[in-house]
């Protein structure tokens, strides 16, 4: 009776008693395309057996990115991707977990990030740019781990900077005191390390009397500190919501020229979770000389690049294809030059595609704040 008791606290917990397996989740999961992986019907093995017993069987429960795509089509309003988090906080808390996943988990509670890196060195992709501490401006720029870290996302950081500057925003960073904004670790189930940080990150943003707003990089620290930060003090914005409110009033000019034709991947965390559609365009329609068109998948129909909810780090065995090969191949076929992203992620994930794909000289990635950098004066 108490476990029967238990499990229907679960069900109801998670909202699951709503379910009507239509199986609309399952027929636009992106994974579905690839993998025998299957949300309604374990969404179904949820509300008939128990948690435990369903993560510990369940390899494919890694798998799963986390985009959202089954919510946004739930005509209940039901979100399955919770019940991917939840399954794999039973096997967080019981320690049976992937190798680099524990990899990943360890670093960020060691050194406040995910890719084993020390903390001492989250400030190096600012050197030399004389950037102004937290504490001197109303605006924070909150940089992320994969563009502090990654070298190839620090050029990302660095355009941001060159924009802010160019626009006269007087912004602050936090230098080696910022840490992790917790994203993944939460959605790889480890939700007690994920409050910890929570709980650092507010201190220390509600810390700053000066702070009104934050910035971010990554719609993945986005969505985090806008949705799942409640007692967060300052105001959240992507930089494709700043960045386009600034063009619009004439704010930042982009001037030079930029002669490519362009398309726009949505990033899942974005597009989907946050509806931000609009802006991100509307800057790319502002870049002089440029055509842009649409993959045939945009918006809320946008294909994941597998970069989320923790897939960065986990490669899944026997399967062939990835999406975003998919994605890549697409592009190719409509003939542009460039795939344009606003998430660090997409940009990793899309340019391993377009080197795996030998497109490499014909199509490149970049995020949009490299395509702005390159139109100011």
């Amino acid at each position: 009776m108490q476990e029967t008791y238990e499990r229907a606290c679960y069900i109801e917990r998670l909202g699951l008693f709503g379910c009507i397996q239509c199986g609309k989740c399952t027929a636009g999961c992106p994974l579905n395309y690839l993998t025998p992986f299957n949300i309604r019907k374990m969404v179904y093995e949820v509300l008939n057996s128990s948690g435990e017993e369903i993560a510990s069987e369940k390899h494919e429960i890694w798998q799963c990115t986390t985009c959202s795509t089954c919510s946004s089509r739930c005509p209940k309003q039901i979100e399955p991707r919770d019940v991917i988090i939840n399954l794999r906080s039973i096997l967080v808390e019981d320690g049976n977990i992937p190798p680099q996943i524990r990899d990943v988990l360890k670093s960020i509670s060691i050194n406040y990030n995910p890719w084993r890196l020390g903390k001492e060195q989250r400030g190096e992709w600012s050197k030399g740019l004389a950037l102004k501490d937290a504490s001197e401006a109303e605006l924070l720029y909150y940089v992320g781990c994969t563009p502090a870290f990654d070298p190839r996302l620090q050029k990302v950081a660095q355009a941001m900077v060159k924009a802010f500057n160019k626009a006269q925003i007087e912004f602050g960073t936090l230098g080696i005191e910022e840490v992790c904004c917790g994203s993944e670790i939460r959605r790889l189930g480890d939700i007690w390390s994920f409050d910890a940080l929570r709980e650092a990150n507010t201190e220390i943003f509600n810390g700053y009397d000066n702070i009104k707003q934050i910035v971010t990089t990554s719609p993945h620290c986005y969505n985090t500190f806008k949705n799942e930060y409640p007692g967060l003090k300052p105001s959240v914005m992507h930089y494709t919501q700043f960045f386009s409110s600034l063009i619009d009033t004439g704010k930042l000019v982009l001037a030079k020229d930029f002669r490519k034709k362009i398309t726009y991947h949505d990033p899942c965390f974005l597009g989907k979770q946050n509806k931000i559609y609009e802006e991100p365009r509307n800057i790319l329609a502002h870049v002089p000389g440029s055509t842009f068109v649409e993959f045939d998948r945009n918006r809320e129909a946008s294909l994941c690049c597998e970069g989320g909810g923790g897939r960065m780090w986990i490669e899944i065995e026997d399967v062939k294809e990835r999406l975003a090969n998919i994605r890549v191949r697409a592009a190719a076929e409509m003939g542009v030059d460039i795939i344009a992203v606003a998430c660090p992620f997409c940009l990793l994930t899309l340019e391993d595609a377009v080197k795996s794909n030998d497109l490499e000289g014909k199509i490149q990635v970049m995020d949009i704040m490299e395509i702005v950098a390159k139109t100011l004066t």
